[in-house]
Order: structure tokens, then sequence, then C-alpha cells
């Protein structure tokens, strides 16, 4: 038995969940020396949807919140997410901007990288591993937890091992739809810590309402970290809340060692943020319920508001219960991706498909080809030869790492932009979000950042609900027909 450590993710993943990651730098700052003050094993500040919400929303630099966040925080370390070969973003990415990455990650202030692989293909993630290792960063690999025919504990746990061969320093159970209860979580805790010496962390959701349950049983179990949530930005789609563990945990031999008067100070400045995330509608009461639909369906917060903003956009929302039965047929089909960022929304867009359209893969998007064809990686279970001849035809299914068959971009990326750059860390805000990035550059070349940004104030709410991002899917069936759905896509 041993202290147990607290990672606290009001500053990315519980502001992602519950008000689609609008909180802005000045809305952190008055904060974060109370929040370095505290005692926390780490803040998860960046990383995740952050960097593109800066970008497209907030129109803010990502990089300078980095560094603003670094700058104040000086006794606690800084953690972010990291989407292995896709980085920040929803593409494979060539591997010297990865690397790249990884180095101004590093250099700016991050002192963990917690990297994982929406399939849990080890070939994408080492690229990110050696970078990280080469900048002397923590390198903490999260296991993308679902489960399905071929997922079981003996499943992670030899993944878990076969990372810590790759030189890990830290294992992290990222369960982002909230699946994990009470004991199945003793359990996964007990097989994966019976394989590896390196810490274990639990990262889970409160969507169904059992996580603070399931984060207890896995403390028992001898989990060394567990991700919180501040409690008025806990519960709901967000994690479990700090304070009452810390509460519970007390006089324990798990005592976390945190000071609940600290706490309170922290949580009665997010208490007035909340009010007025939910007096401008960011925060909407959809996300702040338990759903119990999430065991059944699989089908994580954000995800789940996807589909329904999906087929409102089509006037078929009398279609839900629908998509939600199809996502489970889907996934399975797709050989059972684990459902977070990108394969998420790849599988969420092709239920909505498959039922609006009256046929199962009457049409296929681009992106769901891609993932049956391997373009995204080795799918958990292999796919059937018939389904995949449904789907790709005669094309040949991508056999090795994805990544080998990316050419080197850098070079390429700053001579697209090359009038536009201020600091060396633009040409990755370019990669990860181009059209993105270019309106951003023009803005700050012109003088006009944050002109046209509405968002609530600490002091006085005043804002209107942000425009959810939209994009135009292009979708192909095998014999070429074609068409474009818009859809809205929420980062998981």
């Amino acid at each position: 038995m041993a202290k147990v450590k607290i990672v606290e993710t009001v500053l990315r993943d519980s502001h992602q969940s519950l008000a689609a990651t609008r909180m802005t730098t000045e809305q952190m700052k008055p904060i974060l020396t109370a929040l370095d003050n505290v005692g926390y094993h780490a803040l998860e500040a960046w990383g995740g949807a952050t960097f593109d919400s800066c970008l497209r929303f907030l129109e803010e630099d990502p990089w300078d919140r980095l560094r603003t966040i670094r700058d104040t925080v000086k006794n606690t370390k800084l953690q972010m997410l990291f989407r292995g070969q896709n980085i920040l973003g929803y593409r494979h990415y060539s591997d010297d901007v990865v690397e790249y990455f990884v180095q101004k990650s590093i250099a700016n202030g991050i002192d963990i990288i917690r990297i994982f692989d929406a399939l849990n293909d080890a070939r994408n993630l080492r690229t990110a591993i050696n970078a990280t290792k080469k900048e002397g960063g923590h390198v903490q690999v999260a296991l993308s937890y679902t489960t399905s025919p071929v997922h079981n504990n003996e499943y992670f746990a030899k993944l878990a091992k076969e990372l810590c061969e790759m030189g890990v320093d830290s294992i992290c159970i990222k369960d982002m739809a909230g699946l994990l209860k009470p004991y199945e979580t003793y359990d996964l805790v007990k097989a994966i810590k019976s394989e590896v010496s390196v810490p274990v962390e639990l990262h889970t959701h409160y969507t169904a309402g059992v996580a603070s349950m399931s984060v207890l049983k896995a403390i028992e179990a001898g989990v060394d970290i567990v991700d919180t949530a501040i409690s008025p930005f806990a519960m709901g789609t967000s994690q479990p809340p700090t304070e009452p563990l810390v509460a519970s945990l007390a006089g324990t031999p798990y005592d976390t060692g945190l000071d609940l008067n600290k706490l309170n100070e922290v949580s009665k400045y997010f208490t007035g943020l909340r009010e007025d995330f939910i007096k401008s509608g960011l925060i909407k009461t959809g996300v702040l319920k338990v759903d119990v639909n999430a065991l059944i369906y699989q089908v994580p917060g954000g995800m789940l508001s996807n589909l329904i903003s999906q087929l409102e956009k089509q006037n078929a929302l009398d279609k839900l219960n629908d998509v939600l039965e199809e996502v489970p047929r889907v996934r399975a089909d797709a050989g059972y991706p684990p459902l977070v960022t990108p394969s998420s929304q790849i599988v969420g867009t092709q239920a909505v498909l498959n039922v609006l359209l009256g046929e199962r893969y009457k049409m296929a998007s681009k992106e769901f080809r891609g993932l049956v064809r391997g373009e995204y990686g080795r799918t958990p279970a292999p796919i059937d030869p018939a389904f995949y001849k449904k789907i790709c035809g005669d094309e040949k299914p991508v056999e090795g790492r994805p990544a080998d068959a990316l050419a080197p971009e850098l070079d390429k990326l700053r001579s697209e932009i090359k009038d536009y750059i201020q600091q060396d860390e633009d040409v990755l805000s370019y990669a990860l979000f181009d059209k993105v990035a270019l309106g951003f550059f023009e803005k700050r070349k012109n003088g006009t950042l944050g002109q046209n940004v509405d968002v609530p104030k600490v002091e006085a709410p005043k804002a209107a609900p942000a425009a959810p991002a939209t994009a135009n899917v292009g979708v192909a069936s095998p014999s070429g027909a074609s068409g474009t759905y818009k859809v809205t896509v929420k980062r998981v």
C-alpha cells in the first residue's frame, strides 16, 4: 500500500468533456498558482482537443497557452494527451512531424506525454515514445480500454508488457467511455500490475455513474495514480470529483496527502466559472446526467452528442435508437476498434449513414474505408474477407505501419507558410490544422485576433453558445458512387 497520486484534469479533459473545450487561457490564469500549490502529481493541461479549440474557436495560440501555464506552474508536472502518430490531429503524420512536435512540446513546458493509439497498435506509438525519451520527457502510454470478444484482461496485460519492453515510464488505463465497473476495474489493475513494474494510472469518465466506485476499487488493487476533476467540472461526461476521493482516502494507507482547504480554494473559483458556462450554454444539462447507455453501446459522451447533432441536421432524431443499436454492429464489422478519436467519429458516421440510407453500407465513408483497409493501423480483430471486399473492392490492404508510407513533411510545410511564420512552432500548428491555422495566422498578421470570439468571462458572463465545428465528409460506395454529407464533429 502506498500514497495515491492525483492528476487534476480541469485544465484539459474535464472542460473538453463538459464544455466543448472552450475554457480560455485568461480564465485559467487566475487559479494557476492555487492549482500549483495543491500538491497534485500532475496537471493535465494540454493536448487532446485543446490545440484545435484554441485555434478554431478561441483564436488563441495553443503554444502561448502552454508557455503561460508553465511560467506560473513551477512545482507541479504538466501533462498532455498525444494521439500517437496522429499527434493532436485526425490523420497520420510523418515521423519528422511527430518528432518535432514532441521536441517542441517538451521545450515549451510539458513534462509527461500520455501517448495513445485508437487501435492499440503499438507500431503507431513507437515514434512518439522514442522522441519523448530522446527529449527527456516522461513517457506514459495509455491503453484504450474497451470490451469485445477480443478485449479482455489478458489482452491488456499483454499489451502493457509489450509497451514496457519499448521503454515506457508508466502505463495508463484510458477508459474514455466510462465502461469500467468496480470489480472489473479491480481485476484489470491486478492483471496489469502482475505483468509490469512501472506505475499504473487510471483515467475514466463518470458517464455511466460508476467511476468513483471504480477508482476506489482500482486503488485497492494497487493502482498508483488516478485522474480526477475538481468538483465543479466533474461528473457527467467528465472525471470523478477530486475532493470526495481525497476525503475518503484521508487517514488510510492510501492517503493522498492533499489538503481539502487548498482544494476548496480551487473549487470556489471553478464554481463561478461553471455557472458562467451554464448561463452561456456551453455546459448543457445533458452532459451532466448519468447515462447507462454508455455501458450498452460503448458510446462516449462526445460521440453521443455528435450522433445527435448529425441526426438533427437531417431531421431524423427519431432514428437515434436505431443508430445507437447500429454502432456496435459497425464496430464489430470493423474489427472492434475502441471508440476514441478518430475511430469513434469514423464508426459513428458510418452508423448514421447505414440507418439514414436504409441499407447497411450502401455507402461507406472515405474514413471508414481507410479504417477497414488498415490506413489507421492494425484493427484489434481481423476483418472478414467478404466484408473487406464489399467495402474496399480490389484495393490491397495496408500491411505495414501506415506512417512508413509517408515522406518527410516539415520542409514542405515550412515553405508553404514562410510568409506567416513568427515562431518555430507555427509549422506544427499548420501541419495539424492547415486551413484553420492559416486563418489564425492571417488574423494574427492583421492584428484582429479575438475580435469575434465570444466566451464567458469569469466576472461578467455575456457569451452566447459557440457554433459547433462542421466538416464535409465525402462518402463513396465500393462501386464508386459518391455524395457529400454535412456532419458535426465533436472530439472525444
